[in-house]
């Protein structure tokens, strides 16, 4: 089992939950050493003195800050250590906000958040309950490994979910990146008639077991076939199709090759029979209803949310 990387307590108002942080994405990239071409000598980084080419050890480095023209203030690592954020054990939550309205553009890493013992699991229930039904996100920040971060903690499945976000000051605007853009021209109706129906033709549930690295993959097997002595053969590039001028055309073959593709039609599945919604329990109703994007459902009585589904 995953150690944590932080511990110490959630909280929101007078209640405080102790907590533990584990990493929720693992890093599959493949990892190499470097080695002079012929031999079999490792190739090593040292820190040396650019002007003496001398090694200098850990304890004769301080950090120097560019002013530009090659001038440098130079900053001891005691200096930076009074600056530092207190090596805080508190994830102080100091708002709730809608989910939806934090935009992908601020999502860092994402962390589970567990009690750290059996005794806390009622008070973590109870907020990670309370997230759920209300759909919001608790804003706080935290510090990790002497950084300090913007977080939000949101209800996951059975599980609190922390993502760490960047700071408004981290993000770039396109045009700071990109310079100018080009002037959008309005497109055709027909055109974007053809868009709209390609994007529908192409649109499917949210399966993401169904993408692999698949370049990680081949580099795998590139190892496991030099380490076999086995010979090393490359798949041909395809041929490039031939570029279609016209835009609606384009469209247009997309849209009948999503359809048909020499492929027979698929057979539509049978409809679901709908469950009996008298039947269910407020609980049950209130699943049904997070899961059909029914807004307002929290303050929902039983009767108003079996109202909601049916016209839903």
């Amino acid at each position: 089992m995953a150690r944590p990387v932080w511990s110490g307590a959630l909280s929101l108002g007078l209640v405080t939950v102790p907590v533990e942080l584990y990493p929720a994405v693992a890093d599959h990239t493949i990892h190499f050493h470097q080695f002079e071409r012929g031999t079999s000598d490792r190739i090593r980084n040292r820190r040396v003195n650019e002007r003496t080419g001398d090694e200098v050890t850990q304890d004769e480095i301080v950090k120097g800050y560019e002013l530009g023209g090659g001038d440098h203030v130079l900053v001891e690592p005691d200096e930076l250590d009074e600056i530092a954020p207190e090596r805080s054990r508190r994830i102080d939550i100091e708002q709730f906000v809608e989910l939806d309205a934090i935009d992908p553009w601020f999502f860092d890493k994402t962390y589970w958040l567990k009690p750290a013992k059996e005794d806390f699991a009622k008070a973590y229930g109870l907020l990670l309950q309370a997230m759920d039904r209300s759909e919001k996100a608790g804003v706080a920040k935290f510090v990790l490994r002497g950084k300090e971060y913007l977080a939000a903690i949101r209800a996951g499945e059975d599980v609190m979910v922390l993502n760490t976000l960047h700071f408004v000051a981290d993000l770039r605007k396109p045009k700071d990146v990109m310079g100018k853009l080009p002037q959008l021209p309005k497109p055709r109706p027909k055109e974007l008639d053809m868009a709209l129906a390609l994007v529908d033709e192409m649109t499917a549930p949210w399966k993401p077991e169904g993408y692999r690295d698949e370049y990680s993959e081949r580099v795998e097997e590139l190892i496991k076939a030099k380490k076999a002595g086995k010979e090393i053969t490359h798949e041909e590039e395809p041929e490039p199709s031939a570029d279609v001028v016209d835009l609606f055309e384009a469209l247009s073959r997309s849209v009948k090759n999503r359809k048909g593709g020499g492929k027979e039609p698929k057979k539509k599945a049978a409809k679901k029979q709908d469950p009996d919604l008298a039947e269910l329990s407020k609980s049950d109703l209130d699943k049904l209803a997070r899961e059909q994007g029914v807004k307002g459902r929290s303050k929902m009585t039983r009767a108003e949310l079996e109202k909601a589904l049916k016209a839903s």
